[in-house]
């Protein structure tokens, strides 16, 4: 993205000094982070229209059949893969991970950026899960829970914070100039990781598939707009210093 977004720059940069009298250096930064915005805007606008259709009967009988068949394929194996999935997508199972993160970047890059980035995106799904619970306040699905849960069903935290945090790690080991083959493995484990911590949440009865979905789209729409605003900092105070 960074590539395409300094392309981007180059070419608006080219068109404002060349049609602007008064023309300041900061403008396309600004122009571009409107853009960014405009785009998370638009990605809130379909959270919203899959938030309406919540009690459309159409949704309610994908719901239905979709957990149906979750349901019964529930086997003692399957229960123990998916009960350990949602315990990763859970508190400590972020602590831990991000531990290990603290610990891994710092050793191979010696930089607290990638932290600091990982720390921002985690926290601003968190934060914007629990106001949506709130603003939305679906309950939980009917069905037997497997494990224990506490708050509202819509948007799916696990989900959501899944997609955000280990989505965000997916693009940064996609950056990482390591071995192709770790690179590709590590990618495919991270994306396998987080389909496995949504479906737990079906399989296991505490959430409906649209919860889940919801969830999916907010956080990806957490992870595109920080990797654009992290993206426009670093080429800004690249310019700067130049």
């Amino acid at each position: 993205m960074q590539k395409q977004l300094l392309e981007y720059l180059k070419s608006l940069k080219a068109f404002l000094s060349s049609n602007l009298e008064k023309y300041n250096n900061k403008l396309p930064y600004i122009i571009a982070t409107i853009i960014a915005l405009i785009i998370f805007v638009g990605g809130i606008k379909i959270f919203i229209e899959l938030t309406d259709s919540l009690k459309t009967d159409l949704l309610s009988n994908y719901d239905m059949q979709i957990t149906k068949v979750l349901v019964d394929y529930r086997t003692p194996a399957l229960t123990k893969y998916f009960v350990t999935a949602t315990d990763v997508g859970d508190v400590w199972g972020y602590l831990v991970v991000f531990s290990l993160c603290v610990a891994l970047f710092y050793l191979i890059f010696k930089s607290w950026k990638y932290v600091a980035q990982i720390a921002m995106v985690m926290v601003l799904a968190m934060s914007s899960n629990l106001f949506l619970k709130q603003l939305i306040n679906r309950a939980r699905p009917d069905a037997e829970h497997l494990v224990t849960v506490e708050t509202l069903s819509y948007p799916s935290g696990h989900a959501m914070i899944a997609m955000a945090f280990y989505g965000f790690l997916v693009y940064l080991v996609y950056q990482f100039k390591i071995n192709k083959v770790l690179k590709f493995a590590l990618m495919v484990f991270l994306v396998l990781l987080i389909l496995s911590i949504g479906i737990s949440r079906v399989y296991l009865g505490v959430h409906f598939p649209s919860d889940v979905a919801g969830g999916y789209i907010a956080g990806f729409i957490w992870v595109v707009f920080c990797i654009m605003i992290f993206n426009l900092i670093k080429i800004f105070r690249r310019d700067a210093e130049t």
